[in-house]
């Protein structure tokens, strides 16, 4: 399962408004470099595969390949440092550091 803020939804939902794609699905990919790093990508995709799995509550999907290491994952949006944006809370990604209470 995958999780997505309140903050994340409204960003994506700005998002579809200023690119004019209200109703196109945005995908999260994850790509796993060889040296074992995630590389995390997004992007609203027209071409939908019968095998993407759809995040619960949402209008994204993820493809076959990335629900595996995806599973678990918070998607965020927030401001760091005055720059806003998304963050990717994956704890099986080998660089997570889960925050501390």
């Amino acid at each position: 399962m995958i999780i997505v803020t309140d903050a994340a939804k409204d960003q994506i939902d700005k998002s579809r408004a200023e690119t004019n794609t209200p109703d196109l699905p945005l995908r999260i990919a994850i790509e796993v470099k060889q040296n074992g790093t995630f590389h995390y990508i997004m992007g609203f995709d027209d071409n939908i595969d019968a095998t993407d799995s759809k995040v619960e509550g949402t209008n994204i999907i993820v493809d076959q390949s990335t629900q595996p290491v995806a599973t678990g994952m918070t998607i965020d949006f927030v401001d760091i440092d005055g720059k806003k944006e998304f963050i990717f809370l994956n704890p099986n990604d080998p660089s997570y550091k889960a925050p501390s209470d």
